[in-house]
């Protein structure tokens, strides 16, 4: 198997209006070359083709942010100022590492339960030389109670962790007022439209609005969620670990 990244710079331009330049697409090489050789300690991906590794953790992980990858005068609605960001559940790295390469002014912490996924991670990103980019091995629950972390990121993202109302009892509470969580999905309907409006009220999220895609290569289905902070989070929530997805609030 191959283990050169396709560039395909006019597909990032037509779908994100964005690339990455040279600098940027020899970092997202030697990430894919590092998750390849960490897959064979840890079970980080099942997707390592060259191609499907692109859309499914290169781009996929970018559409979350492509608000922020736009110049500021085309930059509307969601895209607020960021500085700290939060991967929450970050596994093998996604979305957090591609956006630190993306955005490398952007604090990125990725947070996992996993202690050895995350002792892999902060020593790929060392290998990357992405001095901007922090690991936490904890829960989501027991993080978002530290002083530290509670409400003091601009962005948490969440991909592929849960029900949409268990992702936001994980995220909202980290982010800061007008701040955003950005869930990542695949498909989208309109009971979890409803359902998640009612959780996200309930911790402080006020505006929701998603956008749809479809992945440029398989063209499957993407919808990213964008939950606006517009309180502080009440302080009990998160719930206790596991509460949230053995009672997904109503």
């Amino acid at each position: 198997m191959t283990t050169a990244l396709p560039t395909l710079g006019d597909t990032w331009q037509k779908t994100l209006q964005w690339q990455p330049d040279k600098s940027q697409r020899a970092l997202f090489q030697k990430l894919y070359k590092g998750i390849l050789q960490g897959n064979q300690q840890f079970n980080l991906t099942r997707i390592t083709a060259p191609e499907e590794f692109w859309e499914k953790h290169l781009w996929d992980s970018l559409l979350g942010i492509a608000p922020w990858l736009l110049p500021p005068e085309q930059s509307e609605g969601v895209a607020v100022p960021v500085q700290r960001v939060i991967d929450i559940g970050t596994g093998g790295g996604f979305p957090g590492l591609p956006v630190a390469i993306a955005k490398p002014d952007w604090q990125v912490t990725c947070l996992d339960s996993t202690r050895k996924k995350i002792a892999f991670l902060a020593e790929l990103s060392q290998s990357l030389a992405l001095p901007q980019v922090q690991t936490a091995a904890d829960r989501a629950e027991s993080f978002a109670r530290h002083p530290a972390h509670r409400e003091t990121y601009d962005l948490a993202l969440i991909r592929a962790v849960g029900p949409a109302t268990v992702c936001a009892e994980y995220a909202l509470p980290l982010v800061k007022v007008n701040g955003r969580a950005v869930l990542y999905r695949g498909q989208w309907t309109a009971d979890e439209a409803q359902a998640l409006a009612k959780a996200a009220a309930r911790l402080g999220g006020g505006d929701i609005e998603v956008q749809a895609a479809t992945t440029p290569l398989s063209q499957g289905v993407r919808h990213c969620v964008y939950i606006r902070k517009h309180s502080p989070t009440p302080i009990e929530f998160p719930r206790t670990p596991g509460t949230a997805a053995k009672q997904p609030l109503a």
